[in-house]
């Protein structure tokens, strides 16, 4: 059998810390090869290893059958190796073509050859069907496009290895659709994919292969073919049965805790993104907005939360206007946030994790006292919370940044859920965990119900809407077109209104 990558016996260490346990992994030419585990599992770990930016404690690497050393992405380039990480390494105020030439510049004696660049950018873009502006600004387009750039600045240094690292973990349905597309056209050109993932449907519909590491350790190399389940992955990635299917208790909604009314919110480019949006959430109960992102959720979402000032419009909660309160005030006030750029929003990457955990809660006894910290306070809460949430980090002194992306998203719902707020706002809140962790998140925003909180659930998992909302808000072009009751509607129908279409019949629910 001709592997392309062949990782043998591969451990690497983190001080005390074994991240990867004596890992096997082979890459055949032409598959899609998954790297499946839960969050924390070793995964980017063992991929940064293949990249060159880790060395191993032990094993070796064979490429296309010859033993290497890879001390740096440099020689992974040069190898053939190219990789497209989770978050993206792009300069945001550079075009596309500058990042993908970045480091690789074609000259024209002491000038860089942009129109050469360009060019080559162009072709590149058109023989894989990435459909990219080489001149637009990666400020100015999409997260699905950027994502494009990432690939395309791999394709232009020349790999035929690709290494793609949780992909769709900040896409929308319509962009995994469009990535599954183009990983299919790059597989017919002659590459070779390793995809990390713990999305199983994604295993199911373009993996060939699937190696399942847990907690560091080597579980075992499967074929996906129609007798592996999802079910099955799923127990290979957690070590236990994962129940899809759970049925929750029926919601009991009370007196209004968030109104929202005729609310207009502009965007950063001045253009109306919220338009008159009118919108309750009562407490005992889950609303889901059901929308195809960038029609207003992030305005809306920053608007409730203090982090946007509305243009017009009110925001009532508990029949208070908290309209143009401060993000302190808002939260002080009774709103939790999960948001959904976890980087941006929810964490100081160069804080501790213990530190992160106490951030709306820091200058409150008993974590402060006369301005000063009880940093034993604020170990023993953040102990608490990592234990109960399953958040796996070496220590509460550990980096927030030093965390697999799945655990900085559990360390955030950790904080904001264990507040128990009066509204909790969940945006995206599931994005990048695993379906173990999924599955506990969504038992606990059942359990805030049913303390008689408000939950807002904002998610681009129609599947997630449908298995934990009470009721379902369609947002379309900024604002809510239709009301659904989530056991009388489906998918297809949500597709349908999400995308402008209208249906005769009750809006209401």
């Amino acid at each position: 059998m001709e592997y392309v990558i062949e990782m043998l016996n591969i451990r690497k260490e983190f001080g005390n810390f074994v991240a990867n346990d004596n890992i096997t992994l082979q890459l055949r030419k032409g598959e899609i090869h998954a790297l499946l585990g839960e969050n924390g599992a070793g995964k980017s770990t063992l991929m940064n290893v293949l990249f060159g930016l880790y060395q191993p404690e032990a094993g070796e690497i064979r490429v296309r059958g010859e033993k290497v050393e890879i001390t740096s992405p440099t020689v992974a380039n040069d190898l053939g190796i190219g990789m497209v990480h989770q978050h993206f390494m792009l300069v945001q105020n550079f075009t596309v073509t500058e990042n993908i030439i970045l480091g690789a510049e074609p000259k024209s004696g002491l000038q860089i050859d942009r129109a050469a660049a360009r060019e080559k950018v162009r072709q590149i873009s058109e023989q894989y069907g990435l459909a990219v502006d080489p001149d637009a600004k990666i400020e100015d387009i999409s997260v699905g496009m950027q994502q494009r750039v990432e690939i395309l600045k791999t394709l232009y240094r020349g790999a035929d290895i690709l290494i793609f690292d949780e992909p769709s973990a900040v896409l929308t349905p319509q962009e995994i659709q469009e990535l599954i597309q183009i990983m299919n056209r790059l597989i017919s050109e002659g590459k070779s994919i390793i995809l990390i993932t713990h999305k199983l449907k994604e295993i199911k519909t373009v993996a060939h292969r699937c190696t399942t590491i847990r907690r560091g350790k080597y579980i075992g190399t499967v074929d996906i073919d129609e007798t592996m389940t999802e079910n099955r992955l799923a127990e290979m990635m957690v070590g236990r049965e994962v129940n899809f299917d759970a049925e929750y208790s029926k919601a009991n909604p009370q007196e209004s805790v968030l109104d929202v009314k005729n609310l207009v919110v502009k965007d950063s480019r001045g253009v109306e993104a919220v338009r008159g949006l009118d919108l309750n959430v009562r407490a005992g109960e889950i609303v889901g907005i059901a929308g195809i992102d960038g029609n207003g959720q992030t305005e809306l979402i920053e608007a409730i939360t203090g982090l946007r000032k509305p243009y017009s419009g009110e925001v009532y909660l508990n029949n208070k206007p908290i309209t143009n309160l401060k993000p302190r005030k808002v939260t002080e006030s009774g709103i939790g946030h999960i948001p959904q750029d976890r980087h941006k929003h929810g964490l100081v990457l160069d804080y501790s994790i213990g530190h992160n955990m106490v951030l709306q809660t820091y200058y409150k006894k008993p974590f402060s006292k006369g301005g000063i910290m009880n940093y034993n306070a604020v170990a023993e809460k953040a102990k608490k919370l990592i234990e109960k949430f399953d958040v796996r980090t070496p220590s509460v002194d550990t980096f927030a940044r030093a965390l697999s992306g799945g655990n900085q998203q559990k360390a955030i719902i950790a904080r904001e859920v264990d507040r128990s707020p009066d509204l909790l706002v969940a945006a995206q809140p599931t994005r990048g965990l695993d379906v173990g962790a999924i599955e506990f998140i969504h038992q606990q925003l059942i359990e805030e119900r049913e303390k008689g909180r408000a939950v807002l659930l904002i998610s681009f998992e129609l599947e997630e809407i449908l298995h934990v909302s009470d009721r379902i808000a369609v947002l379309y072009e900024g604002k809510i077109v239709a009301y659904r009751d989530p056991k009388e509607t489906n998918e297809l129908e949500l597709g349908f209104l999400m995308a402008g279409g209208k249906k005769e019949g009750a809006d209401q629910v």
